[in-house]
């Protein structure tokens, strides 16, 4: 069965709400155009929403058909040198925050309708295009041509002929439109991801990206990445952070058959056996112990062992165990709120930096890491502060 069949036939078994959203406008889901082009508060894909690097803030644009401020003035050849190449109609060189990298994997016909969706069913918002916050000379852009020739694939994604038509699907939307190794695979030193499939090990294995640690994809079962992109949590974890807005804006509207595709390509990536923590927290902790009965313990049970679809299970979580302890930990201090989506109402638990000094909160986290068969390294004072300034920023 072709990629196209394949396609055709998810949308079908999407239901009465696949069928009354366009090609383009599915295209457009799958590739999350809205939470990046969105601003809080603006108008949809009117730009705006701000992205801080390392050398400064920048701005997302107008990709409205606007034809002053938007894209109305650009020809499909434009657009597809723009999704593909990650250069403006003016020639100027879009900055790799815009994920063209992984767009330029998409087909000819996703990119066609994608274009036709933009121009044809998307309000023209007359929005301004915010100039980004890097001063010269590093705001100069002939260096990114540099870094295309270094890191950028433009090839059309090639199916493996070893592989179904259904992980071939997966494989498409996870490493093409939906671009996840923008936030899942770790950097490099010049900012490019470390790998663009699963032939490299790094692909999709977890990084920290602005303030949040975006969890290792590989090898996740199938069943759990279905459930978690459609209504934002499984049966025994959640979403937090960014990618709630995935969800929210994305992933779903994608059909049963796409997530089931997503499901078996990642389930397929070999998972880096988990690294075995130098010092690893112990469960013995009183402290922490006494906070996480105090605060924890009425929701997610005196195991860890939460509530099925609805309270995530504290043991076993790979969030709670990743080497990196970001999210989780803004979790405990901020709290969280699983997305609300056509499937599924939210579900919020409250921050509780308010009542827990560092020392609390790092023998907490510390407590979580090494209880009920967890085996992370633990939580320190110093940790805690970071995490605080993230969320006063």
């Amino acid at each position: 069965m072709s990629m196209r069949s394949l396609y055709l036939l998810s949308l079908l078994a999407a239901g009465g709400s696949a069928q009354a959203m366009s090609a383009g406008e599915y295209v457009a889901k799958a590739a999350d155009c809205t939470a990046c082009h969105t601003a809080p508060g603006g108008a949809e894909l009117a730009g705006g929403m701000r992205f801080p690097t390392p050398l400064g803030d920048i701005y997302a644009t107008n990709i409205t058909p606007d034809k002053e401020h938007g894209i109305g003035g650009y020809s499909f050849d434009e657009f597809d040198r723009a999704m593909r190449q990650g250069v403006a109609k003016d020639g100027h060189r879009l900055y790799p925050a815009m994920p063209y990298t992984s767009y330029a994997k998409m087909s000819a016909e996703d990119m066609r309708a994608l274009y036709r969706y933009l121009m044809n069913e998307v309000p023209a918002q007359s929005a301004a295009n915010r100039a980004s916050d890097i001063s010269w000379p590093l705001s100069m852009r002939w260096p990114l041509a540099v870094w295309n020739r270094l890191f950028h694939d433009d090839q059309v994604y090639r199916p493996d002929p070893q592989r179904s038509a259904e992980w071939n699907r997966g494989a498409y939307l996870v490493q093409g439109a939906g671009h996840c190794g923008s936030c899942h695979t770790p950097r490099g030193w010049a900012m490019q991801e470390r790998g663009l499939d699963g032939k490299e090990p790094a692909f999709l294995s977890g990084a920290e990206l602005d303030g949040w640690y975006a969890s290792d994809l590989r090898g996740m079962p199938p069943n759990e990445v279905m459930a978690l992109l459609k209504t934002g949590r499984s049966q025994h974890a959640a979403v937090a952070g960014p990618m709630g807005e995935v969800v929210t804006h994305s992933t779903q509207y994608l059909s049963d058959a796409d997530l089931q595709a997503i499901g078996n390509y990642l389930h397929s990536l070999a998972a880096e056996p988990a690294s075995a923590a130098a010092v690893s927290a112990q469960a013995d902790n009183q402290r922490g112990r006494a906070s996480y009965a105090m605060y924890c313990s009425t929701c997610h049970g005196n195991q860890g062992e939460g509530s099925d679809n609805t309270i995530p299970a504290l043991a076993g979580n790979a969030t709670v165990t990743a080497d990196n302890p970001l999210t989780a930990l803004r979790v405990v201090l901020e709290g969280a709120q699983t997305p609300t989506t056509r499937h599924a109402a939210a579900i919020a638990m409250p921050g509780y930096a308010w009542t827990l000094n560092d020392r609390q909160a790092a023998d907490l986290m510390s407590y979580l890491r090494g209880s009920w068969g967890n085996r992370a390294a633990p939580v320190s004072e110093q940790q805690v502060q970071e995490a605080r300034k993230l969320r006063a920023k």
